[in-house]
């Protein structure tokens, strides 16, 4: 039997067929099952869920007590913060089951995005690349790349740079002070990262 190239703390319970990447730690309490896929170099912190069929890229960051549900996907780079919720059906009932991967609507997480503590991610919406949710919003539409969402429902109410810097646009242009990234705004609703 060979090593694991992955640690999982003694009291995790990893599924047989989970495949979890080189580097990735899985802490206390946590439960992977079977058919999850784990990418290179993630942290699942305490008491972290990964259903059946998700799917999470390389060096994602998932905080305590979160439970990512079958339906979702997250991209490389992806910080989950404490306490966020994903849903996966859009009209839960007990009395009438909705438990089979017909039934469940696909979140999609780009590139890079952060997710705050304490938010709640309704299925069936695209949170795009580098986007950046405040704590305790409510997600109920996609999400354009590099927007600051905060509310309830979440609506923008800034840009930030891939690096997490806020933005400051001046004639549809922007330069992040940190990193020096360059951007312009489209429109309203999109901004795009300028190649140099």
């Amino acid at each position: 039997m060979s090593e694991k190239v992955y640690f999982v703390h003694e009291s995790a319970v990893i599924d047989p067929g989970a495949r979890i990447g080189e580097g990735t730690k899985i802490w206390h309490f946590s439960h992977v099952m079977g058919g999850a896929e784990i990418g290179k170099g993630c942290t699942l912190g305490q008491n972290v869920f990964v259903a059946n069929q998700v799917k999470i890229g390389n060096n994602v960051k998932i905080q305590n007590n979160v439970s990512v549900y079958e339906g979702v996907v997250l991209e490389d780079d992806v910080f989950c913060g404490p306490s966020m919720v994903f849903t996966n059906v859009l009209t839960p009932r007990s009395a009438f089951p909705r438990n089979t991967s017909t039934d469940y609507m696909a979140t999609i997480v780009k590139r890079g995005a952060s997710i705050g503590a304490n938010v709640t991610v309704v299925c069936g919406v695209t949170i795009h690349e580098a986007a950046l949710i405040a704590a305790g919003a409510v997600v109920t539409k996609d999400v354009p790349a590099y927007a600051k969402m905060a509310g309830v429902p979440a609506r923008i109410i800034g840009w930030v740079c891939e690096c997490g810097e806020s933005l400051q646009f001046t004639n549809h242009q922007a330069v992040c002070p940190a990193c020096q990234r360059k951007y312009e705004q489209v429109d309203l609703q999109n901004v795009r990262k300028l190649v140099e």
